[in-house]
């Protein structure tokens, strides 16, 4: 979790919302991403999907079965749909996301049984560091905005 916290430090140095992901295989980091919506103008362009894409390519093949993801902030809809897709073993999450979340704050896709595939959760991973990270950045944000 603390390499997808260096991956959200960045986003946040790069005035994108600060969510990092990586991508682990037999222990070893095959993939890392940050979000990237502002930069690429690109709405699909969160850390989750860049680093499914990133991994994917390492390995020669869309199954990541034997991986684990790791990201600061819990994924949206269209992220744990990804996850789902992708066939990723197992999730970590750094801090839920209540108005958003799609990995048991408002739904739960990663784990649903009308599924074809069911992802492992385990949530609360540096939560502390990860939604501070959030905070601050959301605070700094509508500060320059002047609200």
């Amino acid at each position: 979790m603390e390499e997808a916290l260096k991956e959200a430090e960045t986003a946040a140095s790069e005035g994108e919302v600060p969510v990092g992901a990586v991508i682990v295989r037999d222990g070893e980091i095959i993939a890392r991403a940050h979000n990237m919506t502002e930069q690429a103008k690109d709405p699909t362009a969160h850390a989750e999907i860049l680093a499914i894409r990133k991994a994917a390519a390492f390995l020669g093949g869309w199954r990541l079965t034997d991986c684990s993801m790791f990201v600061t902030v819990e994924p949206c809809g269209m992220c744990a749909g990804a996850i789902v897709w992708a066939r990723i073993g197992r999730l970590y999450i750094g801090a839920m996301d209540p108005k958003a979340g799609a990995c048991g704050s408002l739904y739960n896709i990663p784990q649903d049984s009308r599924l074809n595939h069911y992802v492992e959760i385990e949530t609360g991973m540096m939560s502390d560091e990860c939604s501070s990270l959030m905070k601050r950045f959301f605070r700094k944000l509508r500060s320059e905005d002047g609200q």
